[in-house]
């Protein structure tokens, strides 16, 4: 049986480390497009026959003993064997209905930002392609964990080539090195409460076990019930964590200059993978381990969820910089991940009675689970277009720009679909995510809904206003009369991209299928309140 999981994870891996001997640029930048590329074709198999595989858990190899395997059973092309049992830490992976959209999203993002990059990156290339791999190792092993210790480790190792990736090749007018240090600061004291927060869990846990799948199906007995301070300090740890991942509102000032000075495929791994890690460990962890604390905190939670939604919105309607207001957009679009985790965690054991109730908590996992796999399409084609604009213009100063919707009209037709499609226009891929989103938190948080939904108006807002009519309509500026089109390879970068946001739009069943075996479970982990 093929370890599929390992080899998605450490082929990047091996290509890193084998890029670090090749001879030459021109060498490098092509056998690191090709190498990605395999990662790629691996997810795709899998999550293609991922429907075909049944429990109990598909084990490519089980030393972990019968208690593992019945925990896992929802989990498929699973990998367990001791690493250091003296404390219980396994090697232990898996993937399911939640993991292997963002596990697809990563390796096909990795693979467009290296392709793009091979045209735009000529400086230090050798350390940037084997950081660039490196970093999908991180980003791919949180998703394959199911270990604690496990995931941490992937968690942290991705810090550090993003921390490289925005100081050494940002933008030189942007600060890039107070913005990694900023951006490498924020994350890593999220990552501090993280360890605090898996500590507590291992040792108030009867027996004592890092292994979340158990943790999650209530094998390994925990007193949280009874001692509210330490179930609470544990889920915070969580929380906080994730939250600045993301990054929740107040935990979202170090993003806009991590965007702002980060190279261009830079942002858009930072924008489309990064921010999912938070938002994948609030329903891999917070959710299934801590049904009890999340319902409690759902309310406030939700609270927050809409000030980012409503704050980041308006903020991005107030910038001038053509990068910041997309990088304060994913603000207000990673909210509503937020409020779907919110409305979901607000149901009460009663409510958990009732299936009108279940299938809102239902519509709302599903649809923040969506929302991150369109935000990562889109935001990621955003990113894109701000650089590609940045290479021929050298400004990225809105005010700048005019008139480009004749003057290139391919990059003006991208660009307005990409916008149209952040902007929730139904028949693209925003639309349906946060559209669940919203028919889950209004059954059970109907004044926040009711606010939150102000946030879509305002993406509006600032899409019309201050992206297209600035960008595209108008006239031309003497400056870009000669301004060229998209290349073939640039078109060729954002084609996978554009072909999504239609897919996802008008067929999101192919994604909603597969995240739903995980919502079914995690429905179930929350009976437990």
């Amino acid at each position: 049986m093929i370890p599929y999981l390992s080899l998605i994870t450490f082929i990047p891996l091996l290509g890193a480390i084998i890029v670090l001997f090749l001879p030459n640029d021109k060498i490098i930048k092509q056998f690191a497009i090709v190498w990605s590329i395999i990662p790629l074709i691996l997810a795709t198999v899998a999550w293609a026959t991922m429907s075909t595989w049944q429990p109990p858990y598909n084990f490519v190899y089980n030393y972990c003993g019968p208690a593992i395997d019945v925990a896992s059973a929802s989990y498929t092309f699973g990998e367990c064997a001791p690493w250091i049992p003296v404390i219980g830490i396994q090697y232990h992976l898996g993937a399911d209905g939640l993991s292997m959209p963002l596990i697809w999203l990563t390796t096909l993002l990795t693979t467009l930002g290296l392709f793009y990059s091979a045209k735009v990156i000529n400086t230090r290339v050798k350390e940037f392609f084997a950081l660039f791999l490196l970093l999908a190792v991180g980003m791919l092993g949180v998703f394959v964990s199911l270990d604690l210790f496990l995931f941490y480790l992937f968690w942290e190792i991705g810090l550090v080539p993003m921390y490289f990736l925005i100081g050494i090749w940002g933008h030189d007018t942007d600060r890039p090195q107070y913005a990694a240090i900023k951006f490498f600061m924020y994350t890593l004291a999220g990552s501090v409460f993280m360890l605090l927060g898996i500590i507590a869990l291992y040792l108030y846990s009867t027996p004592n076990t890092f292994d979340m799948t158990l943790l999650a199906a209530g094998q390994s007995n925990m007193p949280f019930g009874k001692d509210v301070l330490i179930s609470s300090l544990a889920f915070l740890g969580f929380f906080l964590a994730f939250s600045i991942k993301m990054p929740l509102f107040p935990f979202h000032t170090w993003l806009p200059d991590a965007h702002t000075a980060a190279p261009t495929a830079g942002s858009v791994i930072l924008a489309g993978i990064l921010l999912k890690l938070g938002g994948y460990g609030f329903f891999r962890v917070l959710l299934p381990i801590f049904p009890q604390v999340s319902q409690q905190w759902a309310f406030w939670i939700g609270v927050l969820a809409v000030i980012s939604i409503v704050y980041g919105s308006l903020v991005a309607m107030a910038q001038t910089d053509f990068k910041r207001l997309v990088a304060y957009s994913s603000v207000g679009h990673m909210g509503f991940v937020v409020l779907g985790f919110a409305a979901a965690a607000a149901l009460t054991a009663e409510q958990m009675t009732n299936q009108n109730y279940i299938n809102s908590g239902a519509a709302a996992i599903n649809g923040a689970v969506l929302a991150m796999i369109s935000h990562g399409v889109i935001t990621g084609g955003l990113f894109f277009l701000v650089g590609m604009l940045y290479e021929r213009t050298h400004t990225r100063e809105l005010s700048q720009f005019g008139g480009f919707g004749a003057q290139i009209p391919v990059y003006g037709a991208l660009l307005l679909l990409t916008a149209f499609a952040s902007l929730g226009l139904p028949g693209l891929a925003g639309f349906v995510g946060e559209f669940m989103v919203m028919q889950g938190a209004y059954s059970t948080l109907t004044i926040l809904a009711f606010i939150g939904v102000w946030g879509i108006v305002f993406t509006a807002a600032y899409f019309l206003w201050k992206v297209i009519q600035r960008i595209l309509l108008g006239s031309a500026d003497e400056r870009w009369v000669k301004l060229p089109d998209l290349k073939g390879y640039e078109i060729l970068t954002l084609a996978p991209l554009a072909v999504l946001m239609f897919v996802i739009g008008i067929f999101p069943n192919w994604i909603l299928d597969s995240i739903n075996t995980a919502t079914i479970v995690i429905l179930e982990y929350m009976k437990q309140i």
